[in-house]
């Protein structure tokens, strides 16, 4: 009887997910998880364009890289659901208001990750690759583009994908500002105290950021050059 009631919760979220009525309009699970999903590739995309110069510059010149990792281990720290009440209630409301605090802060968490990935992915290139390459005549920007970039690929990814299931995982509090997404079943239902709607939007939640997950786990391993994958197996 015990176990029963332990499991109920599972049971009532699994009714919940087979109810073809939670899957269509406005509030089903498609355009829920559409929302989540823009809302993550958004931060993602402003992480990427803020991450990977920094962490270019830093990984091919060798200069600042123990600051930059500091950084990102402190953003890393900070508490998602409280920056996002102090952005909300500082920023002014207007047109654009629930996706900027938002996005400021799921950015936030995304570069940390992605930076430190970039980081390392250059500083796992040998140095004495780099001086070969500068010795037989290659410019800076070649050695950037056509020595370290390959080589450091897959261990940049690796943050990438880091930085997406992070993100994806966090996203759930924007819908404490009214945004969409999937965490909306989760506020929602915790405003009715319906447990099956919050454990279904949890359960969503999971298979999504493993599916993505999984997916990046692909890229990299395809992005991986012949001669590291043999090494790494080895």
């Amino acid at each position: 009887m015990e176990a029963l009631t332990a499991m109920q919760p599972i049971i009532d979220a699994f009714t919940y997910l087979t109810d073809p009525t939670h899957w269509s309009g406005a509030t089903g699970f498609p355009m829920r998880i559409a929302e989540h999903l823009g809302y993550t590739f958004l931060a993602v995309l402003c992480a990427v364009l803020i991450a990977l110069p920094i962490g270019m510059y830093v990984g091919h010149t060798q200069r600042g890289a123990s600051a930059v990792l500091a950084v990102s281990g402190a953003l890393r720290a900070l508490p998602a659901l409280g920056l996002l009440t102090w952005l909300a209630i500082s920023i002014p409301r207007g047109i654009s208001w629930p996706i900027i605090p938002a996005t400021i802060v799921l950015v936030l968490l995304a570069v940390a990750p992605l930076l430190a990935g970039v980081v390392a992915g250059f500083d796992s290139v040998s140095r004495d690759v780099v001086y070969s390459a500068r010795a037989a005549g290659f410019s800076e920007r070649q050695i950037l583009r056509h020595v370290e970039l390959p080589i450091a690929a897959p261990t940049i990814l690796g943050g990438l994908r880091s930085c997406v299931v992070q993100v994806l995982a966090t996203a759930v509090v924007v819908a404490y500002i009214g945004m969409g997404g999937l965490g909306r079943y989760l506020i929602d239902g915790l405003a009715v105290q319906d447990y099956a709607r919050m454990v279904a939007g949890a359960i969503v939640v999971t298979l999504v950021a493993l599916v993505m997950d999984l997916l990046l786990a692909a890229v990299q391993r395809w992005a991986t050059p012949a001669g590291l994958r043999v090494k790494g197996n080895g």
